[in-house]
């Protein structure tokens, strides 16, 4: 028996007095407005779509005070037959509505039938996280190790901050956007970091999403840290760009005997990502001529390639608000699960010695034509070891993406390498996985066998 029953009967002067309180009450509440989109004008990069602001917490559990203002474009096809297309960009540390005019060309072949919307994920874009030592260390690349005073000074220029940039602070974002447009299911197209926020999403609120394409894939339960895939193949992808050139020797013997020599690993793989990037065959003059680089070092010759690794690293400095390296250690490092020490949370001295330890566990055959010293060298061990502790990403709530998903991946990618493909598509049920042959990182609007299988996924009845 309830203590309000064991009181007594209630007069009905009192309850009808409590009646009219109640009433009272109720008018008086505010109501919680949804999220909403505002200041809104055509996007300048290209006037058919609208920009406008997303406002959303900075720490969505409201401990600490703040606000981030995200830029939002959303094409102006309001009744696209087919519902909205969220478009992700990578990183983490890509822009969005800045990427439009170049990414809507690339998919002109869907925006008849959808919506397109692209977003600046939290840190990026027109608020970038903007750390300049970090910035001029290494730009846009996941491979050039910083300095642990520039990771250092990054991590200080966030300070609290830090713990609110992970993947998961950008899918609540992304549902807040979700809501401001008033759309009940969209379809999400993720590229690299995009495809894994894509399927964080996904496994976040699977009931929101129609279909799925994940393009050049990191899977859903973080990628290995130490790049054994794409430092094991580099050889395949070395050989196969040497047939087709029929260039007469095997560049994998070639670059294992470089790195041994010269102690370069780290920088050759580094142009061998970026490489796999912009010009996928690496057989085109759009980037480093690489198998020739690597003969002529090969031959005695180290000077042009060491110039190439160089070039790359120092070059030209990226502006944050093209591509934020400050964000994008604090979104991977918070992300990754799979680092030699666990995850964010573990203490610094501890992480030393587990990459010691991992260092010594790596098989020579797991990372050749690379040296196993390699994998650990790289920039996201090197970055992540020296990041204080934050909060970790955490998992969502499902293990499964339960709708139409297709998995896209170049055979050429040293970026997000297949095998990283091929292990999310193992774990979604309704997944199809296209492998391109010859094709590197990031397809759709590079690669016409590409662009005619999502065309088929995403316009299918």
């Amino acid at each position: 028996m309830s203590n309000a029953a064991a009181a007594g009967p209630v007069s009905h002067g009192v309850m009808h007095a409590l009646i009219a309180l109640l009433m009272t009450a109720s008018l008086t509440v505010p109501v919680q407005a949804g999220p909403t989109l505002t200041d809104s004008r055509p996007c300048p990069e290209i006037t058919t779509f609208t920009c406008s602001y997303l406002s959303v917490p900075l720490d969505r559990s409201g401990h600490r005070p703040g606000t981030l203002r995200l830029r939002v474009a959303v094409a102006g096809n309001a009744d696209a037959p087919r519902g909205v297309l969220m478009v992700l960009s990578g990183g983490p540390g890509q822009p969005g509505p800045a990427l439009v005019p170049r990414i809507s060309q690339r998919l002109s072949y869907l925006l008849d039938d959808y919506r397109m919307v692209m977003i600046d994920q939290r840190g990026t874009g027109a608020g970038a996280i903007d750390c300049p030592r970090l910035q001029a260390e290494v730009g846009s690349s996941d491979v050039t190790p910083p300095s642990p005073q520039a990771v250092r000074e990054c991590a200080d220029l966030l300070g609290a901050d830090r713990h609110h940039y992970t993947t998961a602070d950008t899918v609540a974002d992304l549902d807040d956007l979700r809501r401001a447009l008033g759309v009940p299911r969209w379809t999400l197209d993720g590229v690299s970091y995009g495809s894994f926020v894509a399927a964080q999403y996904g496994l976040t609120h699977p009931q929101r999403v129609r279909r799925m394409v994940l393009d050049s894939v990191v899977p859903q339960n973080d990628p290995d840290a130490l790049y054994l895939d794409s430092l094991h193949r580099a050889g395949f992808v070395l050989r196969s760009a040497c047939r087709e050139q029929q260039c007469g020797y095997d560049p994998a013997e070639e670059l294992a005997d470089v790195v041994r020599r010269y102690d370069n690993g780290v920088g050759v793989f580094d142009l061998l990502v970026i490489a796999s990037i912009v010009d996928p065959k690496l057989t085109g003059t759009t980037f480093y001529p690489v198998l020739d680089l690597l003969h002529r070092a090969a031959q005695g010759d180290p000077g042009p390639l060491n110039a190439a690794v160089e070039e790359l690293r120092h070059g030209s400095v990226t502006p944050a608000a093209e591509y934020s390296a400050g964000l994008h250690l604090a979104t991977l490092c918070a992300d990754l699960r799979s680092a030699p020490w666990g995850d964010s949370s573990t203490p610094l001295p501890e992480r030393d010695v587990a990459i010691a330890r991992a260092l010594n566990k790596i098989d020579a055959g797991e990372v050749w034509p690379f040296e196993p010293r390699t994998a650990v060298e790289q920039g996201i061990i090197q970055g992540c070891r020296h990041w204080p502790v934050s909060r970790p990403n955490p998992r969502p709530p499902h293990a499964r993406l339960t709708m139409p998903v297709l998995l896209i991946n170049g055979d050429r990618d040293l970026s997000t390498p297949v095998e990283w493909a091929r292990e999310q598509a193992a774990r979604t049920p309704r997944g199809r996985l296209v492998v391109i042959a010859g094709m590197g990182h990031s397809i759709q609007g590079r690669n016409a066998e590409g662009d005619r299988t999502v065309e088929g996924f995403l316009k299918i009845c």
